[in-house]
């Protein structure tokens, strides 16, 4: 995998949710803690949780400097905080409130999962449906496993695609059928006894899922959940999210400064990526997750549905250096927190600019959510690490800034072998330009034309598709820079030419970047 796709862990499954120490849930098998996890937590401490939010809110956008941030809480089934803080985008004045949108980037797997858990709960599909049923062209590596592979494999992430499969044919601009497709190409970890997070592994459930129900994806989520629950600002739509009048830009960091993003239209991954809301609508989602599928009174999702969606399904990642092992349901991190409470959560992040976080304890009656338009630094993980440590202990019991945003400081750093690496003073020559021009094939990426700019060498790639200059190394080396979600600035590649044949290593994860003319 590149540098980069083995960071972007972090923003979904890795980060455990942010009440971590996650430890084993031992031999509770449904993701139900013991321990202490009937103890009632104190009122008045609940209560003194909530009265800190927003110091905390404000301290953590003063040290990071964060443009905007959004923050809900609910208690009891009842929303209790929602408060939006700073700015939608950086020097317009505007300011964010509690029904401003956000793109919810990851957090849309554990939303997209309660709209296949309503489909479950109808008798449309069951988790163990085969996705073939509904989508009868998909197809992995192997055909054993592509017969047998079913929607909650995929939601579990235990299917055996490689990590992250398909997010670089999505930067290169194919549509989400033309990624799906080309899934079978990739080499195969061992079926159901192996973990690698996919976002359109689980867009493959989730289009079969939809498939069963006669409609597309998005209208899917209108009707079997947002449209129940109220989330009128929530949409699996970008086009939505762009018409929203009081929407949150994402924005990076650059020399110290948060600046505006790159746009990121995640609609080719739209059940693991492209959710937008509020903090408002979350709060009503959250408020549903804590009732057990029922809303205002009303059964919205089927607790056994629901229940299977919060229980692990898979080793996220085995127990080693003092650190317990981590569990995912499908679409949920599931664990227990340090005091033996059952808590389910996940992240999410677009370089690009937006970084969630949303974390409940059941037990303790409350669930928080904190929505961001800063590229992932581990803002949102930190607040709602903060918050239930004040709610479980009464007391902040470590510097959670300090362990997430080491551990998602690879996010911002470009990748590649070169990077850092001085150009040879003394290069060896490159051959005739004409020696390197030609189309390549590959069967994942599809083609590549290299050909000659004006007495220089232009690649293009892609679907969009992708136009990048080429500039000699050394000898047959020849290099070329790229900036989009998956490469954050100052990514360079090498192009490395031998006989018939280019490899480039930036797409070169599962050793499939070799290109053949």
């Amino acid at each position: 995998m590149t540098s980069w796709q083995g960071r972007r862990r972090f923003l979904g499954a890795a980060l455990c949710g942010s009440v971590v120490a996650c430890r084993s849930l031992g031999d509770s098998g449904n993701g139900r803690a013991s321990g202490d996890e009937e103890a009632p937590v104190p009122r008045a401490q609940i209560d003194a949780a909530i009265a800190q939010l927003d110091t905390l809110v404000n301290q953590l956008m003063t040290t990071t400097g964060v443009p905007g941030m959004s923050v809900a809480v609910v208690r009891d089934l009842h929303p209790v905080y929602v408060k939006g803080f700073g700015t939608r985008r950086v020097g317009s004045g505007l300011p964010v409130d509690a029904d401003t949108v956000f793109q919810l980037a990851s957090v849309s797997k554990p939303v997209g999962a309660m709209v296949v858990a309503h489909q479950v709960g109808t008798g449309s599909v069951s988790w163990d449906t085969p996705v073939r049923a509904h989508l009868p062209w998909f197809a992995l590596a192997d055909q054993e496993v592509s017969e047998q592979v079913t929607i909650g494999d995929l939601y579990a992430h235990r299917s055996g695609l490689p990590d992250h499969a398909g997010d670089l044919l999505e930067d290169m601009g194919y549509d989400q059928t033309a990624v799906l497709q080309r899934l079978r190409y990739l080499p195969l970890a061992p079926f159901r006894r192996s973990y690698a997070y996919t976002n359109f592994g689980l867009t493959a459930a989730a289009v079969s899922v939809a498939s069963a129900a006669g409609v597309d994806w998005a209208t899917l989520s209108e009707r079997a959940l947002y449209q129940p629950l109220g989330m009128a600002s929530t949409s699996s739509r970008y086009a939505d999210f762009i018409a929203r009048g009081n929407r949150a830009t994402g924005h990076v960091r650059r020399n110290g400064q948060w600046v505006v993003g790159l746009d990121r239209m995640p609609d080719a991954q739209t059940p693991a990526g492209g959710v937008s809301s509020s903090a408002n609508d979350m709060a009503k989602y959250l408020t549903m997750m804590l009732g057990t599928g029922m809303f205002n009174g009303t059964r919205v999702i089927d607790a056994d549905a629901l229940d299977a969606a919060i229980s692990p399904q898979a080793q996220a990642h085995a127990a080693g250096n003092g650190r317990p092992a981590s569990y995912y349901g499908f679409g949920f991190n599931v664990g227990t927190t340090e005091s033996g409470r059952a808590s389910y959560s996940h992240s999410g992040g677009f370089g690009s600019g937006a970084a969630t976080n949303f974390v409940a304890v059941p037990s303790t009656g409350c669930a928080i959510v904190a929505l961001t338009n800063g590229y992932p630094i581990g803002v949102p993980e930190t607040l709602t690490a903060q918050f239930f440590d004040l709610v479980q202990f009464g007391t902040i019991k470590r510097d959670w800034l300090s362990i997430f945003s080491d551990a998602l400081a690879g996010v911002i750093k470009p990748t590649g072998s070169l990077v850092g690496v001085a150009q040879p003073v003394s290069p060896f020559p490159a051959r005739a330009l004409k020696t390197y021009r030609g189309s390549y094939r590959n069967d994942y990426y599809g083609p590549v034309q290299i050909s000659d700019a004006g007495g220089s060498l232009l690649m293009t790639i892609g679907a969009t598709p992708l136009c990048l200059p080429l500039s000699h190394w050394d000898g047959d080396t020849i290099t070329f820079t790229l900036v989009n979600e998956n490469a954050a600035p100052g990514t360079i590649s090498k192009a490395s030419f031998l006989s018939n044949q280019v490899t480039l290593e930036y797409y070169n994860a599962e050793g499939l970047g070799t290109f053949v003319r």
